[in-house]
């Protein structure tokens, strides 16, 4: 496994529920990064001596704000590249916007709002465009996630969680519940691949404030708080995984048939039907199909 990105999960905490979240983000939320959480994954990162980009997602990373910072400053001294990805609920004005992203300047090399109809639509374009021209006047490197209404089946496929341009519903996490009902269904046999992720090799994966460490949202290779990441990464055998496995050999569908997964006719997408097959396995597989917040179960 060749790992040049990590890209932290520092809250499943969110201002929102968009219908859209892979991981379920909320207010209601639970499971947040301590410094102490970050100085560790960051130090075990910088050990494992290939990761390139460090990123810091959620939920919603600007809720904690200090803490935030505080890692953001930790990564760049270590010498990573940094990004951020945020809703961008605190540019109620451009004199906000610049006053919240000012002490980012200098420290990261890419940040990324999301703009689109799930995201509170007409109020949400004027928090980007107040981002946009802070982020401009601080030399910020600027991108935007969109994703299209269900109905939009021409739109652009994405591809993990930083799409460029407009890109596709997955319909995991929030997105099966919600949404799925939107889409036009296709036969659950169909679904041979799994069309997103690279889980023979991955490029990058996510770390939860829990420690785990998803090739897919919800799918862990186990704790970076429990095995160090470079053991993680060289005990990885992905044809052997017992999720990872069967996806590889013949996608959603083979892992759905090798363990008798009861299934529908038809599913919106690869996604959906992965995202069912494994919440009807969590019991099977809990220290692989984790954590709860990925699957929605709240204490």
């Amino acid at each position: 496994m060749n790992l040049t990105g990590l890209h932290l999960l520092l809250t499943y905490q969110c201002t929102m529920e968009c219908d859209h979240c892979f991981v379920w983000g909320s207010p209601w939320q639970t499971g947040t990064m301590t410094i102490a959480d970050i100085e560790n994954i960051l130090a075990q990162a910088k050990e494992l001596g290939t990761i390139e980009w460090i990123y810091f997602e959620g939920g919603e990373p600007f809720l904690f704000y200090a803490t935030l910072l505080n890692g953001v400053k930790k990564a760049n001294a270590l010498g990573f590249k940094v990004g951020l990805v945020t809703n961008g609920y605190w540019a109620l004005s451009e004199a906000d916007a610049h006053t919240w992203l000012s002490p980012f300047s200098g420290l990261i090399q890419d940040l990324t709002i999301s703009q689109d109809d799930y995201h509170r639509s007409a109020e949400g374009s004027q928090y980007a465009a107040h981002i946009k021209k802070a982020a401009q006047d601080l030399d910020i490197p600027l991108g935007v996630i969109h994703i299209a209404q269900p109905e939009a089946r021409d739109a652009e496929t994405s591809f993990g969680q930083l799409p460029l341009g407009e890109s596709a519903i997955m319909y995991r996490g929030r997105a099966a519940e919600k949404l799925s009902d939107h889409a036009q269904p296709s036969p659950w046999d169909q679904f041979g691949e799994c069309p997103y992720e690279n889980l023979a090799d991955p490029g990058r994966v996510h770390v939860d404030p829990f420690g785990h460490l998803h090739l897919c949202q919800g799918i862990s290779m186990g704790s970076m708080f429990e095995r160090p990441l470079v053991e993680l990464c060289k005990q990885y055998e992905p044809e052997t995984h017992p999720i990872a496995g069967p996806l590889l050999a013949g996608g959603p569908a083979q892992l759905a048939e090798d363990y008798s997964v009861p299934h529908k006719d038809a599913y919106a997408d690869a996604c959906h039907l992965c995202y069912q097959a494994r919440a009807a396995l969590r019991e099977d597989f809990p220290h692989i199909l984790a954590p709860d917040q990925m699957y929605a179960v709240v204490e």
